[in-house]
């Protein structure tokens, strides 16, 4: 009946390397990943088996951390597009399931089925499906948006799933194997029972975490949609006021030129113009997009900063609000970017054109000098308060939801953020 045994191990090792591959983001193609961890990990699963047949089981058991544990570690650690403590929560969250589960149904076949391994294996073949059911359902989406959107907080998780981990091996195997220390069974149980309400405090604490987040999302999306509004009713409005004004200016314009008095006109008509460009003339046709950049530009003027604005679209269908968000985020960030430094070195320019098949927005703003950052990376927020350190998040979720890209980097004292919209579905708007 051992045979029994060593399938039913099998069986563990190979859904827990299935359980962790749910929890876990790689930095490879879906295709590359199983492909890897189908080779690498048949590699290892066929050595311990190797080793389950010449050492036996108590040995293997006990050198199981180095033989299995740590070479998988190592081995999807390198793969893993998460590093440090969100990569070790993941390892360490499906290795201590899976053990918990094996030490549960290894104390039931012991106790109930005699030890005849029946039990063990048929509790096993049930709980290990039934385990990555919930998974699947309850835990694997929340907990990968999760890890693609909270950067920090996962230590103290970590490191309670790494001392679980730990302590799960030293209780159920050393120096012998539970079912054979009756003495310390009691012990194993507790350990095995506050393993649950550690887990679900865990899971809890993550889940509100998660709540915390999308609230904050929602919140700033909130905000960034009534910017917007009130820019394009500001723009309205001025509007409603330039032609108002231009009956008075038609009206003066009229009697000067009906009295003869043509330099006049021209002089009254140069300060109708100069009058005029309080609009700001009209950025692009979207009156949307048209009226992020008069909100801005304003903000820009008030803060004494230079602002260069090239804006190269016409009146084609676009997908204004997550070009708006896009353009918000952006433009904001650069607002308090340039406020942490002098007011003589506060420059930013805005570009907005076509690129080829691209829709091309590129905002560049002076910055402090000890700021450094790569392509890869996202800056850190230093400011105050949980409503902030969003944005260029926010931007990277719109120019994804359009297909594109979001760069951003650090050149010369300036800040660069750069995103790229593919723009085939009203390119040939644009051409016309």
């Amino acid at each position: 009946m051992i045979i029994l045994r060593d399938l039913s191990i099998f069986w563990a090792m190979f859904h827990v390397i299935f359980l962790f591959l749910m929890l876990f983001r790689s930095r490879f193609t879906r295709k590359k990943t199983i492909v890897a961890a189908a080779v690498g990990m048949g590699f290892l699963m066929v050595a311990n088996g190797m080793g389950l047949i010449l050492l036996g089981f108590d040995t293997l058991s006990k050198i199981f951390l180095f033989t299995c544990s740590i070479p998988s570690f190592i081995f999807f650690y390198v793969m893993s597009a998460d590093k440090r403590f969100k990569f070790m929560l993941s390892f360490c969250l499906a290795d201590t399931t899976c053990l918990w589960v094996m030490a549960v149904t290894n104390l039931m076949d012991h106790y109930l089925g005699g030890g005849k391994y029946v039990l063990l294996l048929a509790s096993r073949l049930i709980a290990f499906p039934l385990l990555e059911y919930l998974a699947w359902r309850y835990l694997r989406k929340p907990y990968l948006e999760l890890q693609k959107e909270v950067g920090k907080g996962w230590g103290a998780f970590a490191g309670m799933t790494m001392l679980y981990y730990v302590l799960l091996v030293v209780v159920v195997q050393f120096p012998t194997n539970i079912t054979e220390r009756p003495e310390d069974v009691f012990l194993c149980v507790l350990v095995l029972v506050l393993m649950l309400f550690n887990y679900a405090i865990i899971f809890t604490a993550l889940y509100r975490q998660l709540m915390v987040y999308r609230e904050q999302q929602r919140a700033r999306s909130l905000l960034e949609q009534k910017n917007m509004l009130e820019a394009q009713l500001e723009n309205q409005q001025r509007i409603r006021k330039m032609k108002h004004d231009m009956k008075g200016y038609t009206a003066t314009l009229s009697g000067l030129l009906a009295d003869g008095k043509m330099e006049e006109a021209l002089t009254y008509l140069t300060g109708v113009e100069a009058q005029m460009g309080v609009l700001r003339g009209q950025f692009c046709e979207n009156p949307y997009i048209n009226a992020v950049f008069i909100h801005y530009a304003e903000k820009f003027e008030e803060m004494e900063a230079d602002c260069r604005m090239d804006v190269q679209i016409g009146g084609e269908d676009l997908p204004y609000m997550d070009l708006c968000r896009i353009l918000t985020n952006g433009l904001e960030n650069a607002c308090d970017a340039l406020m942490g430094i002098e007011t003589e070195k506060r420059e930013v320019s805005v570009q907005m054109k076509y690129n080829r098949n691209y829709l091309v927005m590129r905002i560049r703003n002076k910055c402090r000098e000890e700021l450094h950052m790569e392509p890869e990376t996202l800056p850190v927020t230093d400011k105050e308060g949980s409503e902030h350190g969003f944005g260029l998040i926010t931007i990277k979720e719109a120019a994804e939801r359009l297909n594109g890209e979001m760069f951003c980097y650090t050149e010369d004292g300036n800040f660069v953020l750069d995103v790229m919209i593919p723009c085939n579905p009203f390119q040939s708007a644009a051409a016309q």
